[in-house]
């Protein structure tokens, strides 16, 4: 077994490009689709959780409150868009297109955008957006937490990478 097998310890990919998450604070590609929270433009206090499934494009945008977005009615909305967007940034155009396979896309978000617009996808429920933003929360959490060197308790079950003696 090599080393990398045997330190069983997940490996953190750095962004394609660093990017600024006054915007979009969270994006993650998981559970089948590109998912996260955007800020609203107009209200500091309230968030969009936005998300877009692989293969079939079917999209849902709700607010915190599980609100239906105003601009997601048949079509993408701004915060779809801004989503795609960012995850390009985050993870790479590559990356994101095989993720959601979307074939026949350059690589770059507008054009990723374009070709699931192109399909016209369907407007899906918003059931995932709870589940998204308590996993933003936990994110927000672990920011809040004070810089230490300490161990912290719910991160134990991550292994050391190495031993010390």
């Amino acid at each position: 077994m090599s080393d990398w097998e045997s330190a069983s310890t997940a490996r953190v990919l750095p962004p394609a490009r660093p990017r600024k998450l006054a915007k979009v604070p969270f994006v993650e590609l998981a559970d089948g689709r590109l998912q996260g929270v955007v800020s609203s433009g107009s209200d500091i206090e309230r968030v969009y959780v936005s998300s877009v499934a692989a293969g079939s494009y079917e999209f849902a945008c709700s607010t915190n409150n599980n609100r239906p977005c105003g601009g997601a009615r048949g079509s993408f909305c701004n915060h779809i868009h801004a989503l795609i967007t960012e995850a390009v940034l985050q993870y790479g155009a590559e990356r994101v297109a095989r993720y959601l396979r979307v074939e026949g896309a350059d690589v770059d978000a507008q054009s990723i955008h374009s070709v699931m617009t192109g399909t016209r996808p369907s407007q899906a429920d918003s059931a995932a957006a709870a589940q998204v933003f308590s996993r933003f929360l936990r994110h927000l959490a672990y920011v809040e937490l004070p810089p230490t060197t300490a161990p912290v308790p719910e991160l134990q079950w991550f292994p050391p990478t190495r031993a010390v003696v």
